[in-house]
């Protein structure tokens, strides 16, 4: 059985060409990639990942046409009413991860309310970047440590960013078949093995992610090591 990576980050990439693909507002490939969402985050807790973090709404992201941002945000707070409580009862425990100061005080109060709720839950913790972009997520540790006094090491910086409380990806999945990391997780992926798939987010299901989880266990993790220091040591035996 191939190892499970604990940690697996996934861009959810894909929804906006699914629609189109069906001549539907691209709401529509927003909507079919919550149950996608659904259908990973189950899948996922099944196999023994530990971790899942997704990329839902980017700081970039801002830039979209405003119909579709306004239809993201209302997508994004019926999602929490109607899944949160599901999510609780699967064992989930959710983090949102990004900053706030954009959102509504509506949304801030859900996502809010929902890691309050989900706060003692250890199946699985999902985390959901909203509004979320890596070089925010940097900067923002950055002014912490400023503001604290404490000198920029790279022990300091890792600890104020935004997923401290999880360890670095193992894995970072890209549906949508595009090659690419789009401004996330720069500073957790430094060492996280690499998948693209071409199937659109909406169509990723179990099957694709079992393919990931297999490429993932036939690569060797070496951090900077050779592949030489990473096998098993012999021990000899001497007989006097």
């Amino acid at each position: 059985m191939n190892q499970v990576p604990h940690h697996i980050a996934v861009v959810m990439d894909g929804n906006g060409r699914w629609a189109a693909k069906r001549f539907l507002p691209r709401v529509a490939g927003h909507k079919q990639g919550v149950v996608s969402l659904r259908r990973c985050v189950k899948a996922c807790a099944q196999r023994g990942v530990g971790v899942l973090t997704v990329f839902a709404f980017s700081s970039e992201n801002w830039n979209r046409p405003v119909e579709e941002v306004s239809g993201l945000m209302s997508l994004f707070a019926v999602a929490m009413a109607r899944e949160v409580p599901k999510l609780h009862a699967d064992g989930v425990q959710l983090h949102f991860v990004g900053d706030r100061l954009g959102l509504s005080e509506k949304l801030v109060t859900g996502i809010e309310s929902a890691e309050r709720a989900t706060a003692s839950n250890s199946r699985l913790i999902l985390n959901i970047c909203f509004n979320y972009g890596g070089r925010w997520d940097i900067v923002q540790a950055a002014k912490q440590l400023a503001e604290q006094g404490k000198p920029v090491t790279e022990a300091n910086l890792g600890a104020a960013m935004a997923m401290a409380h999880v360890a670095d990806p193992d894995l970072v999945i890209r549906t949508g078949a595009e090659q690419r990391i789009s401004n996330f997780l720069l500073w957790q992926a430094a060492y996280s093995e690499l998948y693209f798939s071409d199937r659109l987010w909406p169509e990723f299901d179990e099957a694709e992610l079992d393919l990931a989880i297999e490429s993932y266990g036939k690569r060797q993790r070496r951090f900077g090591k050779t592949s030489d220091q990473l096998l098993p040591k012999t021990v000899s035996t001497v007989v006097s």
